[in-house]
């Protein structure tokens, strides 16, 4: 199979590498990555590279996420979702019934914008270079730091009470690192009455949506493949080059930047595409040039 990029809607139960396993199979190579992963009880939208294309992860790793998801309130758990053990004692009855949808909508706006979060215990996190869900599951107790996100839509979209709980089905639309799990609970904690995920599903990446995407089982990998330049365009300024400009980044110089990247600010990646639409490299402006910072092979580019 050629390089490129498979746009998978990931099922429940599976984690991202077995995912990654399962198209390492049906491509038949092993040069397989993703960009960003999903818990095993969310499903949705995962970026697959195939074969060169995995040298574009990187530059996808980093664009903005967006979810439908489920909160429920009424308790905390070890992990934040569902897969956790509750955290006793669950909120009385009558006090998560009296939480108003108006007092919804006040706690997930002061969730909304740049915020400081707290990941989840269990979350993909490096502590002292291991995860922290790895010493969690070895019986450590794990303190993260708050880091900066940006939350750019928390929307309610539904309230639905049950017994003893409340489930809320909401948008979120947020910058890459943050933790859904991380706002249902802060949003437990803000109302008093905690709360936990029970439903995770991601429908957008940067300007890649779950729409696009196929399913996992019976995946035609080479149908359902975006050509290395398609989805670069997606994520990052694309740049036209001509054959000479081809052929000195193939040899590691730097060119003088097309007038359609006059404007290109320094440190700023591009997709430089060639003639035949083939995605060249990924270059900064370095001064007054245009540099390579990730080259994709000839043969694969296309």
């Amino acid at each position: 199979m050629n390089s490129g990029i498979l746009l998978v809607d990931k099922p429940q139960g599976m984690t991202s590498h077995d995912v990654v396993a399962r198209v390492r199979r049906l491509a038949g190579t092993r040069k397989v990555g993703h960009a960003g992963t999903l818990d095993p009880m969310a499903t949705g939208l995962l970026l697959i590279g195939v074969e060169s294309s995995t040298r574009l992860l990187h530059h996808l790793v980093g664009l903005d996420k967006e979810y439908l998801a489920t909160v429920r309130l009424g308790w905390g758990t070890t992990t934040d979702d569902a897969e956790g053990e509750p955290i006793d004692p669950a909120a009385p009855a009558d006090a998560v019934a009296a939480v108003s949808r108006e007092q919804v909508l006040e706690r997930m706006s002061q969730l909304t914008g740049v915020i400081e979060q707290v990941p989840s215990a269990v979350s993909a996190v490096k502590v002292d270079g291991k995860r922290a869900y790895q010493r969690v599951r070895e019986g450590e107790a794990v303190e993260l730091a708050a880091r900066t996100v940006t939350v750019s839509a928390f929307d309610l979209l539904d309230v639905r009470p049950g017994d003893g709980w409340l489930d809320l089905d909401v948008r979120v639309a947020c910058s890459s690192g943050t933790y859904v799990r991380a706002l249902a609970r802060d949003l437990g904690a803000a109302l008093g009455v905690g709360g936990h995920l029970t439903a995770l599903r991601r429908t957008r990446i940067g300007r890649f949506d779950v729409a696009e995407a196929g399913a996992l089982e019976g995946l035609d990998a080479a149908a359902a493949r975006l050509a290395p330049a398609d989805a670069a365009r997606r994520a990052l300024p694309a740049v036209a080059i001509d054959a000479d400009a081809v052929r000195d980044l193939r040899h590691g110089k730097r060119i003088d930047p097309p007038a359609d990247a006059a404007d290109l600010a320094a440190g700023v990646p591009a997709a430089a595409i060639g003639p035949g639409d083939v995605l060249v490299a990924i270059v900064e402006r370095r001064g007054p040039q245009l540099k390579v910072v990730t080259g994709f092979p000839a043969e694969e580019g296309a």
